[in-house]
């Protein structure tokens, strides 16, 4: 009978040790900017229940949501007539949890779970997977890691800007300075949104500028025309959406044309911030078409987007002021920021930009002609990594060719010869891999060399 061959959901990807390295180094770097700038690690569990989940993220979001069919019979408390009425019925019975979506509000339920526990303002980070029912394209996968950084419990914009800082250090740090930080407001989208017709339909004008890059400007003026904006004072708006003027005289432009508000004040507070407390040129940009669709949003919002690569946004984030009012603890106000780490992984493998060292396995092989020799070998190899030597030895009888065809697809770069000749005067053969040169050393020769 013939076996299918195995596969992965799509979506989803193995990760080879090369891979596994590189993107151990992108976590390593955000997490040194994490702990460097005072946020303390925590982790939540993969699932959550589906309560904790559903509408925190729109309707869109919603329907994104990998739900858990429960253990053990999970059609036993259904009937016929909940069939009849639909999934919205149906699904409450037969799953009450789920794969979770992001970080952001499994952090909301951690800050009310443990608020007895917790000292305010809180910072936190969090470095783990998420998963969305999304259609796979290049950059879109249904599991990936976020990086998380977010700071609760006060409401100052201070916390806006060292966010800023912080990620402009973590990219420095990668050696990538393709990208912009764009920021928007949420209030700045409301008021655009009430000018324009549509008060009472703030969100679903949010959902829809936010598809302009997928469907471009003419689509989402269509849509939003068909949700009631007027035809005039949308155009006005698209107006601003084209300005390239400075952060400063686009909100001059935003005021005269639909007044001041929390929204205008915050971004020039924000602005700032920054231009007082940071000493290099920053790549930030006031873009008011900017509007993230995910709807538990107040305040500031920020979109990291690569210029060189085509990609979607690779860092984003925001204000959230109620989110974990839906939890039960009102009045405690975020910010925070995600960093995609597999879209950063493709951006800097596509730019040529991982550290050439990653690839390396071990510093030293040791290869060995027969059985005595291997047992020597062993002898040496504990001397070598007590010493801090990276170092492996082949560990079957085989032939010569085969041991340095073994360093050579591992890019191991030396490799030392152990036979009859090596342990009677203690003298051994190491080939540098890389230059084909070859010396005799003793082990403590080795040792400091290698070190």
């Amino acid at each position: 009978m013939a076996t299918s061959k195995p596969s992965i959901p799509k979506g989803t990807r193995d990760f080879g040790p090369v891979q596994s390295a590189k993107r151990s180094y992108i976590i390593d770097t955000i997490r040194k900017s994490f702990i460097k700038y005072g946020f303390s690690q925590i982790e939540t569990p993969a699932m959550e229940q589906l309560s904790v989940l559903t509408g925190k993220y729109g309707d869109e979001g919603d329907q994104l949501l990998f739900k858990i069919l429960n253990s053990g019979d999970y059609l036993k408390k259904t009937s016929e007539q909940d069939y009849q009425a639909g999934s919205g019925a149906l699904l409450p019975k037969i799953a009450e949890k789920g794969l979770r979506y992001d970080l952001t509000v499994p952090f909301a339920r951690f800050v009310v779970q443990n608020q007895n526990d917790i000292t305010f303002p809180f910072k936190r980070f969090q470095i783990q997977p998420v998963w969305r029912a999304d259609r796979p394209q290049k950059g879109r996968y249904r599991e990936f890691y976020q990086c998380d950084a977010d700071i609760v419990g006060s409401d100052s914009l201070w916390n806006e800007a060292e966010l800023t800082l912080m990620l402009h250090e973590v990219y420095a740090n990668l050696q990538y300075d393709g990208f912009v930080l764009k920021i928007n407001h949420r209030e700045l989208l409301m008021e655009m949104a009430r000018f324009i017709g549509l008060a009472g339909k703030e969100m679903p004008f949010c959902v829809t500028i936010d598809k302009l890059d997928k469907i471009g400007e003419e689509k989402v003026n269509e849509e939003l025309i068909a949700l009631g904006a007027d035809e005039t004072k949308l155009q006005d708006v698209v107006g601003l959406f084209h300005s390239t003027a400075s952060a400063s005289d686009k909100v001059d432009a935003f005021e005269k044309l639909i007044g001041k508000n929390r929204g205008t004040e915050e971004v020039q507070q924000y602005f700032e911030f920054l231009s007082a407390h940071s000493s290099t040129p920053l790549k930030v940009e006031l873009d008011l078409s900017l509007a993230r669709g995910l709807s538990y949003y107040t305040g500031i919002i920020f979109e990291v987007k690569a210029t060189d690569v085509k990609i979607g946004s690779i860092t984003g984030g925001g204000r959230y002021d109620n989110l974990t009012g839906v939890f039960g603890l009102k009045g405690i106000s975020g910010v925070g920021i995600s960093f995609g780490l597999d879209r950063i992984y493709d951006v800097l493998e596509e730019k040529g930009l991982f550290p050439d060292h990653l690839t390396k396995s071990v510093d030293l092989l040791i290869a060995h002609l027969d059985e005595d020799c291997f047992k020597h070998g062993l002898s040496l190899l504990q001397k070598l990594r007590s010493s801090g030597i990276q170092v492996e030895i082949y560990p079957d009888q085989a032939k010569l060719k085969k041991q340095f065809n073994y360093a050579d697809k591992k890019a191991i770069p030396h490799v030392l010869v152990i036979g009859t000749e090596e342990i009677e005067k203690q003298q051994y053969g190491v080939k540098n891999m890389v230059s084909g040169e070859q010396a005799s050393y003793t082990i403590e020769q080795l040792i400091q060399l290698l070190s």
